[in-house]
Order: C-alpha cells, then sequence, then structure tokens
C-alpha cells in the first residue's frame, strides 16, 4: 500500500490558501441531499458539526455522554495557541509552524503543521465572537501567557478554565444547528463498528447505552472525532471514559494508525498516592510561567521530606536544585513537556524525590509571589511595603490567574499551595498518534476522516502545549469544512445510503455477537483488573523511557493478558440493557490490541525523539538522539491479530532544518 498524503503543491506560505480557492466544492442546493456522520462532540467534532451543518450539509452527531459538554475538551485548561503577535514580541505564523515543527522534534508533516499555524489566528476571532470570555490586559485587548517549547507569548486563556469556555462556544454553535434540524444529535451513543460498502465509509454500529439496543446509522462520509487512546495506560490524565474503541474498530476495517508509540508524558501532574486510584489529575502547564521546579541537592533532605520530618519550605535556597534553569539555560522551566518530563524522572531516579513515593518534584511559586507582590504594591503607591504585604498582594496576583487549579490541587493533596510548594510528577496526557490521514484529513480508507486527536498529522513526536485546543478547532472549524468537499463533491449524484444493505447487517450482527460472547465469557476477574493490568505493562515497558527487551518482554506480556480476558472476564447483567461493565469490557479488549501495537511501533523505531525515548539511544547529556536518515517517516501500522503490518510515510523538510533539539 503507497500511502499519498495528497499535499498541494506550490510554496508552503501559499499552498493552503491556493488549494482552498482551487479544491471542488459542493453546491448550496446538493449539500441538503448529503448525509454526514460525525461521531464526538468535543471541540473538533462539536466545531464540526456545527460548521457542516451551517454550511447546509444534514449531520448525525454522536456522543457517548448524556450531554455534548462533558467531552474532554473541557479539561485542557492552559490555553490555546495562535501567531497572532498581540504581544509584538516576534510572533508570527511562521515562528509558530517552526516551534511546532522542532516541539514534535521534526517528525510531523510541514503542509499541515504550516496550515494550523495559518488558521491559528481565525480561531481567536470566531472564538471571541462567539463570546469566549478570554482573558484581557488593562487596557481590554486580549492577554497572553508564554507556554513550554517556546520563547514568544501567544497563548490565549480564560484562566485555568479555557478547554471548557471553547467547548461551550462550540457547543453552542452546535446547538443552534441542532435547533434548526439540520444536526441530529444522538446523546448516549457508543459507535463498536465502521461500514464500509464498495469500499467507502458509509455509516456506523452503535449501541444505545441506556437500552443496550444495537442501531445502524448511515451517511455518504464519516468523520471521526474520538480523542486519544492515553487510557491504554489505565492512568492517566483523561478522563475514565475516554477510549480508543471507534478509532480502534476502524482501524480493524482497514484505517491504519500512525505513529501509536508516540504517547506524551505531561511533566505537572498531581502525583499517584496509591494502588487504589483510578486516574490522575493534570494541573496544567501555564503554572510553569510562575513555578520553579527544583529538587533538594542533598538526598538526606530528600528522604527527610519523604518521611515527612521536613516541608519544602525547610530546604534553603543555596540546597535547591533548580534542575531545569540549570540544564536548559535559554528556556529555563518553559522546555517542552517531553524533556521536562524526563529531567524530572532523572530526577527521582537519583534519590531526590520528594513524595512519599519519591516519584514528586516541587513546583515552587514563592518567588512569583514576591514579585507579583511588589509589582501591584508599586503600583498602589506603596514604595516601602513591608513582606507580609507584599506576600498578601502577590498571593491575590496568583489566584486572579491560577485560583481555580490552586483549589483543585489543595482538595486532591490536602496542602495549601500558597503557602507550600506543589509536589508534581509526569504522567500519561495526550497522543500524538492516531489514525493516518492525508493533507485532507481523510484516512486511507475513502469517505472516513479523522479530526483532532483522533489523527496524527500535526504533533510530530511530542506536542507542545495549549496546541491541543488549537488544532481540534481549526480541524472542525476551518480545514474539514473544506476538504471534506473534495470527497463529497464526487457523491452528489450517490442516492441516500440505506441501512437495509447488507453490509450493514453484517456489521451489526459481528457486534451483537462480540458483544454476547463477552457476557458469555463468565469469568472471575473484573474489567477493571484487566485494564489496570495492561496499564501497568504499558507504563513500565512503553512509558517514559522503552527499551528493546522490555518492549519484546511487553509483547509478550500483553498477548498472554489478551489470551486471559477472553477467558477468565466477569461482564455482569446482559446486552439489551443499561451496561458500564459491557462497554468497559469492549474498551479494555481494544486497548489491549492497540498496545501491542503501540509496542512494535515503538520496538521499531530505533531512535529517540519527543515522546519516545529508547534507551539504548541518547546523547552523553541523556538527551534523546533522533537518527533522521532512517527514521524521519510515518509508520502507519495495518492491523493483524497474527502479525501488524507497517507502512511508512517518507517526511521531507524543505522548510525547517533538520537539527538536534537545544534548549540550552
Amino acid at each position: 500500500m503507497k500511502l499519498d498524503a495528497k499535499i498541494p503543491a506550490g510554496s508552503l506560505a501559499e499552498k493552503w490558501t491556493k488549494y482552498r480557492s482551487t479544491m471542488d466544492l459542493v453546491a448550496p442546493n446538493n449539500k441538503r441531499r448529503i448525509d454526514v456522520i460525525v461521531v464526538g462532540t468535543g471541540l473538533a467534532g462539536a466545531a464540526a458539526a456545527a460548521t457542516l451543518g451551517e454550511l447546509g450539509y444534514n449531520v448525525k452527531a454522536f456522543t457517548f455522554h448524556d450531554s455534548p459538554r462533558r467531552a474532554h475538551s473541557i479539561a485542557a485548561q492552559g490555553g490555546i495557541n495562535a501567531a497572532k503577535n498581540y504581544q509584538n514580541d516576534g510572533d508570527s505564523v511562521y515562528r509558530l509552524f517552526y516551534d511546532t515543527i522542532k516541539g514534535g522534534d521534526y517528525r510531523s508533516r510541514e503542509a499541515n503543521v504550516h496550515r494550523l499555524a495559518e488558521v491559528s489566528r481565525d480561531i481567536i476571532d470566531q472564538c471571541v465572537a462567539q463570546g469566549v470570555p478570554f482573558a484581557r490586559e488593562y487596557g481590554g485587548l486580549l492577554a497572553n501567557r508564554s507556554f513550554g517549547g517556546v520563547q514568544v507569548s501567544r497563548t490565549f486563556y480564560a484562566r485555568g478554565q479555557t478547554g471548557q469556555q471553547l467547548l461551550l462556544g462550540a457547543y453552542q454553535a452546535l446547538s443552534r444547528q441542532i435547533s434548526t434540524g439540520s444536526v441530529e444529535m444522538y446523546n448516549r451513543h457508543e459507535m463498536l463498528d465502521l461500514v464500509k460498502i464498495d469500499g467507502k465509509a458509509r455509516g456506523i454500529i452503535a449501541r444505545n447505552l441506556l437500552t443496550g439496543k444495537v442501531e445502524r446509522f448511515a451517511a455518504h462520509c464519516v468523520v471521526l472525532a474520538t480523542g486519544g487512546y492515553g487510557n491504554v495506560f489505565y492512568l492517566s490524565t483523561n478522563a475514565m471514559g475516554s477510549n480508543v474503541t471507534a478509532a480502534w474498530r476502524a482501524v480493524r476495517r482497514g484505517a491504519l494508525m500512525a505513529n501509536p508509540c508516540y504517547t506524551q508524558i505531561h511533566p505537572t501532574c498531581v502525583p499517584v498516592s496509591g494502588e487504589y486510584q483510578s486516574k490522575l489529575t493534570l494541573m496544567s502547564e501555564s503554572l510553569r510561567n510562575d513555578g520553579r521546579v527544583w529538587v533538594p541537592k542533598k538526598l538526606e533532605d530528600a528522604e527527610a521530606i519523604r518521611q515527612g520530618k521536613k516541608t519544602g519550605l525547610d530546604i534553603p535556597e543555596e540546597d535547591r536544585d533548580y534542575y531545569l534553569e540549570r540544564r536548559y539555560p535559554a528556556f529555563g522551566n518553559l522546555v517542552p513537556r517531553d524533556v521536562a518530563s524526563r529531567a524530572a524522572k532523572v530526577a527521582c531516579d537519583e534519590g531526590n524525590g520528594v513524595a512519599p513515593t519519591g516519584l514528586a518534584v516541587f513546583l515552587d511559586f514563592a518567588s512569583a509571589i514576591q514579585r507579583y507582590g511588589k509589582s501591584r504594591a508599586h503600583s498602589a503607591g506603596m514604595h516601602n511595603p513591608n513582606k507580609e504585604t507584599i506576600t498578601k498582594l502577590g498571593k491575590e496576583v496568583i489566584k486572579e490567574k491560577y485560583g481555580n487549579l490552586f483549589q483543585m490541587y489543595e482538595k486532591i493533596s490536602g496542602e495549601n499551595p500558597y503557602e507550600y510548594p506543589m509536589k508534581i510528577y509526569p504522567a500519561v496526557h495526550y497522543t500524538m498518534g492516531g489514525l493516518w490521514v492525508d493533507y485532507n484529513l481523510e484516512t486511507n480508507v475513502p469517505g472516513l476522516f479523522a479530526l483532532g486527536e483522533a489523527n496524527f498529522s500535526d504533533h510530530g513526536a511530542n506536542r507542545l502545549g495549549a496546541s491541543a485546543l488549537m488544532q481540534g478547532l481549526a480541524d472542525g472549524y476551518f480545514v474539514i469544512p473544506y476538504t471534506i468537499g473534495q470527497f463529497l463533491s464526487k457523491e452528489i449524484r450517490t442516492p441516500k445510503i440505506e441501512t437495509s444493505a447488507p453490509e450493514f447487517a453484517e456489521a451489526e450482527k459481528a457486534i451483537e455477537t462480540q458483544l454476547q460472547k463477552l457476557i458469555d465469557i463468565k469469568g472471575n476477574q473484573s474489567v477493571e483488573s484487566f485494564h489496570r493490568r495492561l496499564g501497568k505493562i504499558m507504563w513500565e515497558y512503553c512509558g517514559m523511557s522503552r527499551n528493546a527487551e522490555g518492549l519484546k518482554k511487553a509483547r509478550t506480556m500483553i498477548r498472554e493478558l489478551r489470551d486471559e480476558f477472553w477467558k477468565d472476564v466477569f461482564v455482569p447483567g446482559t446486552v439489551d440493557e443499561f451496561n458500564p461493565e459491557l462497554e468497559k469490557a469492549g474498551r479494555v479488549a481494544d486497548f489491549m490490541e492497540l498496545g501491542e501495537v503501540m509496542i512494535l511501533d515503538a520496538l521499531d523505531r530505533n531512535e529517540s525523539c519527543g515522546g519516545h525515548f529508547r534507551e539504548e539511544h541518547k546523547t552523553a547529556e541523556g538527551e534523546a538522539l533522533r537518527r533522521d536518515e532512517e527514521y524521519a517517516y510515518v509508520a502507519a501500522w495495518e492491523w493483524d491479530e497474527k502479525e501488524p503490518k507497517m507502512y511508512k510515510e517518507e517526511l521531507s523538510f524543505d522548510n525547517v532544518e533538520l537539527k538536534t533539539r537545544s534548549y540550552k
């Protein structure tokens, strides 16, 4: 199979503009005759469904939540990037493009990333028009802050609730289309299979999660915007319900899964506190704007903190190792996520970790509180304020910027982060891999499109902070409404797709058989216990660092676990009822197959890049060591139970120089 990315000709800066102006169109009178299915109602899905409905297509939108507003996009707290250059600090479309390519360790497609940087500017205007309450400067202009991996301030934000506010904007746009009848909304429906007719995606099989009924839905094309697969690790910052099932069922129907080993480990999460946990909580990366990361220099101090005999306040300044500032002076605490995460792991592996588990570092706001306090005091005409006044004023500023995040941290940890430094540790957060798509966001299955985190296209081996919201809205509002026409313009003579087609009956029967098989096993172990064991295998051998020996071992372990699952899992209840355990069982079964492909992808890639760190490939200073001559390609995997097969899309870099990333 030859992978054709369908990148249009022309210079990079003009490619999208020219392509958009010359691509095939569907006339308004023909749009009314075309049906589109959109699965997922997060930022990418809600934006796509709303925009396609506004254009005149008949849209069916699906979410397994009780409301589109429950999508996990709300958890992206810190902000959204855009090349507006409001701060006049040297930002531009090219700089955002370059930062994204470099941050992804030169493993993403240039054309897609440049388009993303271009449309980023339109996203902000769209969202402001929707009423998204972005933070503003004193004079009323939209505020910006910095994020990891960049040296400009281009991140727009709404306190620590940016994802939620953006989703509300997309949701109101979606709601308007629902009210006009152009979008038909299916809540509490989970896609369980993709239906292909004559090789084209023509519908889905979904289960009504309230009644258990398996239902058929047909359309001229299918758009998947179902998020990432981080929950393959069990413990992650993803919501418990986040899963890979919709995308993976498409893979089982022939779609390719690209770069699955590229997993982002987020450096600022509340540390694991015990075996009982079912998820982890993200502390926004925006905190690294003002928080300084450190561990004690002395092992005895770290041990005393772990035992509860000392706190971070007891360690004098000269005995603190601000290791990010020491190792990466040019970027300091704002290095990219993969770099910050590995540095935290190294500090803890050396014995300097500070939580009872030894797996945590400090994120300290004391100096920021003093800095902001002095500034506010000066603005108020206080020229000789005492330390108490400065501290009080500084805490007020921090509360204005990060108050909800600090409140969340205190509720979880029981510690007041205004008084004591936060404890953080890396955790699985985002997946850069996803369904392979071309420039049109179409998979190798004609008529099947993938948006947002569900595709692989923009972030390479590591996503820069505040880029997830950017990609989701770019794909949904400004890319797919154009590119979907490249496929649908050839379908205007295609009559309405009927669910009575034999392909629908075959797919429905296959799903009903699988669901009943899960119920009939009647084993002795819970679905949750299998998921937890899978997660431990993935984290241990395919987490923050990997090596060939461990990956080979992990593949054997996952295959054995999968065999055990299908022999001894216990799923209570019946198929034709509300049955959350049955939902979960199908999702975990899919995670087990995906996990094997992730391991194979990591094993194949004999280099270190971004979120993929192979211990055999590192520099003398312990940094990632790429091998561009052999591995500058996208790995796209075709599923086969016996031996998955990999196809390559070679990456070309004509506008940026391939070089070793340096944040020093």
